[in-house]
């Protein structure tokens, strides 16, 4: 009997809800897709309790207008299908959507954990996501001779959520919740797998993300607490451009050859100079059509015709490599509207929680905001910003804990409450 009792304490919602939520922060960087499974199944399995009330639904403001933004883009993405009479074609495309789509109904049933819970797993599943991308990077980089992709298969993936795992390091060195040179040795690791992934894109996100969250943790910044970070943060720098010299040197050489060929020479074979023709060619298929767009099946064969016609070239992709660029060809000016909707909707939540909160709960969340749309925004200036499975779970992972421990009520479990 005390056997099933303790294996019952083990398997409590709440209890559920950590193990779950250290799977969503641990799994992007060293798992791979593991992160879109265990959130897609989570949030089927909110439905499910949502259904027979066993959750409550949570509507928090905050979290209604994400909502609303989220599914203004999802619905202009389906518009423009119904425009261009491309439903049928585009309808295996739209499975993506129902990642964003699961946004409330996760918030519902994440929200019933209690914030200085969530947080601290954030922050220590972050630790472990960066000193496992560090072993997964020197593998790859140095063993198999291959830029780092982690467990995420595509080298940007790998960046962009590593960075995030990174970022959550340092806000939680600032913010005093775990011990300061831990954490802080857990972000050097994830910046070393960062540039060992030669992702140039989210160097740079990582860099301004890095200020972004000592700017909101400024006031800690204070006396001997200060210098003892700053020293701790240039013997990192020291560490990074040690050990990164001969690979951003690399990556520095490569991006000057490729532009001097597609300058001089009008190259557009190189990595640089593919980007260049998908903006072309994006460009004028958005000004075909500018409302609604083409619909996301047509966007690929625009792509793969626009390489031939323009540049004799015979290539294809899935998207233009700028996530806004995307939106304008596959749903029009109202899709990247939309889209940039999600964003601005976030980043005004966020402001206002760091205006007027003191509670360091809440302005973590806040945080976890800003380093999001930072690290996504630049990475999705010459990549992927939405569509792409591990991208769109972590995106929905940290808007939706962002979300609520920035402006969100705990909600009580329906029995709780019952016996309360």
């Amino acid at each position: 009997m005390n056997r099933l009792s303790s294996i019952k304490r083990h398997f409590t919602p709440s209890q559920i809800n950590i193990y779950f939520s250290i799977v969503c922060f641990f799994s992007p960087a060293v798992l791979g897709s593991v992160v879109s499974f265990v959130f897609s199944g989570g949030a089927l399995w909110s439905v499910l309790l949502l259904a027979v009330k066993r959750r409550r639904f949570n509507i928090d403001r905050p979290m209604l207008a994400m909502t609303v933004a989220i599914y203004a883009y999802c619905a202009a993405m389906i518009l423009a299908s119904i425009v261009n009479n491309t439903l049928r074609a585009d309808a295996v495309y739209f499975l993506p959507l129902i990642t964003l789509l699961f946004f409330p109904l996760s918030y519902s049933t994440w929200s019933i954990t209690e914030k200085a819970t969530l947080v601290r797993i954030v922050v220590l599943a972050s630790m472990a996501a960066c000193f496992g991308a560090l072993a997964l990077a020197i593998v790859q980089y140095y063993w198999l001779g291959m830029r780092a992709e982690g467990g995420a298969g595509n080298a940007i993936v790998f960046a962009t959520v590593a960075c995030l795992s990174v970022m959550m390091c340092l806000a939680g060195a600032l913010s005093g919740l775990e011990r300061a040179w831990l954490l802080l040795s857990a972000a050097l690791a994830g910046a070393v797998a960062i540039v060992c992934s030669g992702s140039r894109i989210i160097w740079l996100a990582m860099l301004i993300a890095g200020i972004a969250v000592l700017l909101i943790n400024r006031r800690k910044l204070t006396g001997r607490n200060s210098v003892r970070l700053l020293l701790i943060a240039a013997g990192i720098a020291l560490v990074i451009a040690a050990v990164g010299f001969p690979i951003i040197s690399e990556r520095a050489d490569f991006l000057f050859s490729d532009w001097d060929a597609l300058n001089t020479k009008d190259d557009h074979s190189t990595a640089l100079g593919l980007r260049v023709a998908l903006w072309q060619i994006g460009l004028g298929a958005f000004r075909e059509m500018p409302i609604f767009g083409h619909g996301i099946a047509a966007s690929r064969d625009l792509m793969h015709q626009g390489f031939q016609d323009q540049f004799g070239m015979d290539r294809g992709f899935s998207h233009f490599h700028n996530g806004f660029l995307t939106a304008m060809v596959e749903a029009g000016i109202l899709g990247a509207i939309t889209l940039a909707a999600i964003f601005v909707v976030a980043a005004r939540n966020a402001a206002r929680v760091l205006r007027i909160s003191t509670d360091p709960m809440e302005r973590f969340g806040a945080t976890m905001i800003v380093v999001t749309l930072i690290t996504y925004l630049i990475g999705g200036l010459t990549g992927i910003l939405v569509g792409h499975d591990i991208l769109d779970s972590t995106l929905m992972v940290f808007l939706v804990c962002g979300t609520y421990l920035a402006s969100g009520r705990q909600q009580p479990l329906p029995e709780a409450s019952a016996v309360g």
